[in-house]
């Protein structure tokens, strides 16, 4: 061997002699600051970064990162300049629920003949296609990039990369760490033993449509309802079956009348910030379809999809549904990637009971498992002070940008009837004139300048109006809203004389 090979294979030694010597301080920092967590009182401020150093003779990276370890695991808070705290003591453990009911769901046979299982993406494709430029883009469903926290989420990649192990295989099921933080993020009972970390939430979706129904059952689905959803089950050879939603969520009468009539072992639903109506399920509403599904025998997949897209103005949410469900009712599905990027596809899947095992062998069967420098770069962006900075950001942006789009259609577009102005969410959900033609307008505001998407997509079956989905995230500012607006209103009165023209 050279003696350039041999310095060479001599420093990679010595580098991962550090990198594991780091990794064993962290761990033992943390350790030891747990042990000592019982001297102080909720609320009560730790030694500062700077004691620690001397007293355990580490480095100021290994108590960052013993500190950001025990911030996920929810025992500490850090506070920018202030220093670290004690976490305020969880709620005990709620009673063990029943899950024993699920065996039956689980293995009952639909006698339904299968459908087929073809794949229709165009309703996903409308909000993931890039419009031309000089287009305004009202047909996004992602933020725009002055929106997302491209620094921060550098930042964290960065950090992430140089993790002892970084780029080793995770376990299967996601971080320890990455899920305990979605555990405690979607409350109640919920333990990091029942998540599972996916690549983002249309694959947590597809997994659990999967885990839930054979091929040709019926699956009940709110109306109006996401694309993205509907092409899933399609593509799965589920038959969907539409359950109307008002202005405070899916209708509970005729959610039982559906089960009964279909014999549905599933509802996916969306209880905060429906998409597209922005509905939230009103607190009476919460419990009474928990009971409906759990008489039924049957699963509610929440799809908690934009709960960090909150307006500045909303108010205390409410929780999600699994929360309260400790029969393992609730099959809930979250994620981070609305909130940061397209490209930031972290999310999880929490279920309770046998259903759990089964979710997790068809992730693993599909995808593995997701990358671990992306769920090591999620660890240190939400662990970091720019997340919360960065949600109070987007809260407030949102409700300005909310609030000039419903301004602007007001004063230009007022045949556009706005039923419900949400408090959460990227997008605006007004009906149309009735005999308006949808295609038409899309069309004529596309040769005006602006993507919009037609609300045709959105429902399982015939639809009741024409609607549109308008996204005031997607647009650079509220300057190019009114633009946007003003284009639209060009295409309106084309759409409208032409209609003059022919009748």
């Amino acid at each position: 061997m050279t003696g350039l090979s041999t310095a060479i294979l001599d420093g990679a030694v010595a580098l991962l002699c550090t990198l594991m010597q780091e990794r064993s301080s962290v761990a033992e920092l943390a350790e030891n600051l747990r042990r000592e967590l019982d001297r102080y009182s909720p609320g009560g401020k730790l030694p500062s970064s700077r004691a620690l150093v001397d007293r355990f003779r580490v480095s100021p990276v290994t108590v960052s990162r013993a500190l950001a370890q025990l911030a996920a695991e929810g025992l500490v808070v850090t506070r920018p300049g202030a220093g670290a705290f004690r976490a305020p003591a969880r709620p005990g453990a709620a009673p063990a629920g029943d899950t024993s009911w699920q065996e039956v769901a689980l293995s009952a046979e639909s006698a339904a003949d299968l459908v087929p299982r073809s794949v229709d993406a165009s309703g996903v494709l409308v909000s993931l296609a890039a419009p031309p430029p000089g287009v305004v883009e009202f047909n996004g469903g992602y933020l725009h990039p002055s929106l997302q926290p491209e620094r921060a989420m550098a930042a964290a990649l960065s950090r992430a990369g140089r993790r002892p192990g970084a780029w080793g295989r995770p376990p299967m099921e996601g971080l320890p760490e990455l899920r305990e933080w979605f555990a405690r993020s979607i409350g109640g009972a919920i333990t990091a033993a029942e998540v599972l970390i996916t690549s983002g939430g249309q694959s947590a979706l597809t997994t659990a449509l999967r885990a839930l129904a054979p091929p040709g059952a019926p699956v009940l689905v709110e109306s109006p309802t996401y694309p993205g959803m509907l092409a899933i089950a399609r593509a799965a050879g589920l038959r969907p079956v539409p359950v109307p939603v008002d202005a405070d969520g899916v209708r509970p009468a005729l959610l039982a009348d559906a089960f009964r009539a279909t014999g549905a072992r599933v509802l996916v639903c969306q209880p905060l910030f429906q998409n597209p109506t922005g509905a939230v399920l009103a607190p009476e509403r919460r419990g009474e379809v928990l009971r409906i599904a759990r008489e039924a025998g049957a699963f509610v997949v929440e799809d908690d999809f934009v709960r960090r897209l909150v307006h500045e103005d909303a108010g205390p949410l409410p929780r999600p549904l699994a929360a309260d469900d400790p029969d393992g009712v609730v099959v809930h599905v979250c994620s981070l990637t609305k909130a940061t990027s397209p490209s930031f596809r972290v999310s999880a899947l929490a279920a309770r009971g046998p259903v759990l095992e089964r979710l997790r062998a068809i992730q693993v069967v599909d995808t593995f498992f997701v990358p671990r420098p992306l769920q090591e770069a999620a660890l240190e962006l939400v662990g970091s002070p720019a997340w919360p900075r960065h949600l109070r950001t987007v809260a407030a942006e949102l409700k300005v940008r909310r609030d000039a789009m419903t301004s602007a259609l007001r004063l230009h577009l007022p045949e556009f009837a706005l039923a419900h102005v949400p408090s959460g969410g990227y997008h605006l959900w007004p009906r149309l004139p009735d005999g308006t033609a949808e295609a038409s307008l899309t069309a004529a505001a596309l040769r005006a300048g602006v993507a919009i998407t037609p609300g045709r997509p959105y429902f399982s079956a015939e639809p009741p109006a024409a609607h549109l989905r308008l996204s005031f995230a997607a647009v650079a500012g509220t300057g190019e809203i009114a633009e946007g607006v003003r284009r639209l209103s060009t295409a309106w009165t084309e759409v409208r004389e032409q209609a003059g023209a022919r009748g």
